[in-house]
């Protein structure tokens, strides 16, 4: 158990930090992983880029030309 300790400490960093999860419950187990999957999505502050005019008619070309493609 020391061990593991040593190297969890030793490895864990504010950008990649272990997670330690019980295992011996499987819907559980799947529940903590996927609240710290969650967690860190929306951490992430992820927003749509922004456009312009302009990138906006290129994006409108560029879909009716893929639309011709087909």
């Amino acid at each position: 158990m020391h061990a593991f300790e040593e190297a969890i400490r030793a490895t864990a960093t504010p950008q990649a930090p272990w997670f330690v999860v019980p295992a011996d419950n499987k819907w559980f187990t799947r529940l903590i992983v996927a609240s710290a999957i969650v967690e860190a999505v929306e951490n992430l502050g992820l927003s749509y880029p922004k456009i312009d005019a302009a990138k906006k008619k290129e994006l409108v070309a560029a879909r009716a030309a893929l639309a011709r493609e087909r």
